[in-house]
C-alpha cells in the first residue's frame, strides 16, 4: 500500500463512527477521535487532523462522506 493509500485509510478510519454531512471545519475536527491532535502516519510522513484542516476550503462542506474527506485532504496534502 502506497504512502497516499495508507492516510486515506487512516482519515477514513478515523471518520468511521462520525455523523454525516458534516457542515463545518469545527464540526469536522469534533469528529476525529482526538480532535486536531488525531493523527495520519505513514512511513516517515504525519499529518495531524490539525494539520489537514488547513488545506480545507470553504466550499468543500457539507462532506458527506469520510470517503470524500479523505480524497479532497490526500489530494491537497500532495501525498
Amino acid at each position: 500500500m502506497s504512502i497516499k493509500d495508507e492516510i486515506h485509510a487512516q482519515i477514513e478510519g478515523a471518520l468511521k463512527n462520525a455523523k454525516f454531512p458534516i457542515a463545518t471545519p469545527e464540526a469536522l475536527l469534533a469528529a476525529m477521535p482526538n480532535g486536531a491532535a488525531t493523527k495520519c502516519k505513514a512511513g516517515d510522513i504525519e499529518l495531524t487532523a490539525g494539520d489537514a484542516g488547513k488545506v480545507l476550503l470553504a466550499g468543500d462542506f457539507p462532506f458527506k462522506s469520510a470517503k470524500q474527506v479523505a480524497d479532497v485532504i490526500v489530494e491537497r496534502a500532495g501525498l
